[in-house]
């Protein structure tokens, strides 16, 4: 059976972004050239490539707080026009507001969106319960570890129950057994609803551990899709055991053939930058 429009939460159609300088000479530079992905709704597609080369471009034109220059952007079949509405963005650096406690910073999102107090009371505790953060309710973010600021900024986002859930890097900055163990969790709650997630990271080893798809970015300028990968390792999935399997190691060997020379790329060209 072939896939119709509506399998697919979000839709990337030949997108390009063209950022202007500006400096008086209005260089222009290609950011993202003629990409086209494509995200069934249930899957989690994880998107790689070299330090500057788009990804985060990328997140932000499907979330809608970039426009592209070129090409489409769809949400369940239907254009994109504005803020997608229909997706949580989980950010590199959590976006927690300072002055409120923990409680309230998840609850924020569901008050923006007119639910009722009590009810966005119940969700939030909900979710607190879920990242096992129940007993830090009354806390302020400066008050937890960075884990603990990552599982806040989960549950906010997750409280939304949105169909579409981008991530950037967003446990880029862990320690590595807290990164393990956030990964652990974030598989775990997409378990239990299977939500389309987008996420970007830098780590292939974290995009095969967790992904149903991996997809390889050129270096810049114009970044598009270089390579697709299908992740066929069995579910559930645990972070640290699966890179032990041998389909772990041949994958990543696979995607590392295709990403290898697109890092160095990449490198060179921070090196130029920096000279």
């Amino acid at each position: 059976m072939s896939d119709t429009a509506t399998d697919f939460a979000l839709e990337f159609l030949g997108v390009s972004c063209v950022f202007k300088a500006r400096d008086a000479g209005g260089a222009r530079y290609t950011a993202v050239l003629d990409t086209t992905l494509r995200i069934k709704a249930g899957e989690f597609v994880s998107v790689v490539g070299p330090t500057g080369c788009g990804k985060s471009t990328l997140l932000n034109i499907g979330a809608g707080l970039l426009a592209p220059s070129g090409g489409e952007v769809r949400v369940f079949g239907q254009p994109l026009q504005g803020i997608n509405t229909c997706a949580g963005y989980m950010f590199q650096s959590d976006a927690l507001m300072p002055w409120l406690s923990v409680l309230d910073n998840v609850m924020l999102g569901l008050q923006y969106r007119g639910v009722p107090q009590a009810q966005a009371w119940a969700q939030a505790q909900e979710w607190l319960q879920r990242v096992g953060l129940s007993a830090f309710g009354d806390h302020y973010p400066h008050q937890l570890s960075g884990g603990m600021r990552k599982r806040t900024a989960l549950a906010q986002v997750l409280a939304l129950d949105p169909d579409i859930i981008l991530m950037d890097e967003p446990f880029s900055a862990l320690d590595i057994q807290t990164r393990q163990l956030m990964e652990n969790e974030v598989l775990d709650l997409w378990a239990a609803k299977r939500k389309a997630v987008l996420f970007i990271t830098h780590d292939l080893d974290e995009a095969i551990a967790m992904s149903d798809r991996v997809v390889v970015l050129s270096a810049g300028p114009a970044t598009h899709p270089i390579g697709e990968f299908v992740i066929d390792l069995p579910r559930p999935r645990h972070v640290a055991e699966v890179r032990a399997q041998p389909r772990f190691i041949e994958l990543h060997t696979q995607i590392w053939n295709v990403l290898r020379d697109e890092v160095l790329k990449g490198y060179a060209q921070q090196l130029l930058k920096a000279a």
